[in-house]
């Protein structure tokens, strides 16, 4: 790595900073070869904090972004980085004006605000209770209190996918379907939950499966992981979701965030044909 494309970037938050660094995490793997160092400062609520920022700014100047909504702590951040001539920007000014400009109103000025213990704040508590209590096929007989039940053979990703989903506050059971054991009753016949089938490509499963198997230590040959019996496995698996008439994501190539966009996608549309 060049030394020309590390830098570092300092990321100024009056919350948690967890907003901050996921925009500035999206804005920099657009940009090959780019390593910033990041340094995170979070809760920065009085001048004082501003202070001892601007002084770390300093000892390692480069770029940077925060989101300070209070007028006096961003003043003196400002003024600061113009002292001592780094570059900074507010990340969220520009939807900030658009909002304003769009609903007529004036910003609160509250830090902090997007973390207050409100009505979603708990119901995406209780969807992430109810999924991992509901992960890999247990308690299946209450599947219909699910807003998504996703189903698939072991390792597509059916875990990692609904614990995602369940922290955007959408209850996700997902029920495994096992060479040789029934699935359950209670998934067939589901009037509220939506049911989604994840599927992907034999060998990339395979693969996955071998992997697995050896961050257990397992040396021995296991039909788990063999590619023809994978590729069996999912064949019969999709025979379900076609007789089912489950729509199903291929994740193939997807990570998890592109999974779970698919499946918010299928959702809404579903959601929005149901109140229509």
């Amino acid at each position: 790595m060049s030394p020309a494309n590390r830098f570092h970037l300092h990321l100024v938050s009056d919350a948690t900073g967890e907003t901050l660094t996921t925009i500035a995490n999206a804005a920099v793997v657009q940009f090959e070869g780019a390593e910033p160092v990041q340094h995170l400062w979070p809760m920065v609520r009085s001048r004082a904090q501003v202070q001892t920022v601007l002084a770390g700014i300093e000892a390692e100047p480069g770029l940077v972004l925060f989101t300070l909504v209070n007028p006096e702590t961003r003043n003196a951040l400002e003024d600061g980085c113009r002292r001592l001539g780094v570059r900074h920007l507010s990340a969220i000014d520009p939807v900030m004006m658009v909002l304003r400009e769009f609903l007529g109103n004036q910003t609160t000025g509250r830090p902090g605000t997007q973390h207050e213990m409100n009505r979603e704040y708990f119901e995406r508590i209780e969807a992430m209770h109810y999924t991992l209590s509901h992960d890999d096929g247990q308690q299946t007989e209450d599947l219909d209190r699910a807003d998504i039940v996703l189903v698939g053979v072991s390792r597509s990703s059916k875990t990692p996918t609904s614990m995602y989903l369940a922290n955007r506050g959408l209850k996700v059971a997902n029920v495994p379907i096992v060479p040789g054991v029934p699935l359950p009753d209670e998934l067939f016949g589901l009037k509220y939950a939506m049911v989604i089938g994840l599927t992907t490509a034999p060998e990339r499963l395979s693969q996955i499966r071998r992997n697995r198997l050896l961050s257990l230590k397992e040396t021995k040959t296991s039909d788990y992981a063999d590619e023809e019996l994978v590729r069996e496995e999912l064949t019969a698996a999709r025979r379900v979701f076609a007789k089912q008439r489950w729509p199903v994501i291929d994740v193939t190539r997807k990570s998890i965030e592109e999974t779970a966009a698919a499946i918010l996608s299928l959702y809404q549309r579903r959601q929005a044909e149901r109140s229509a």
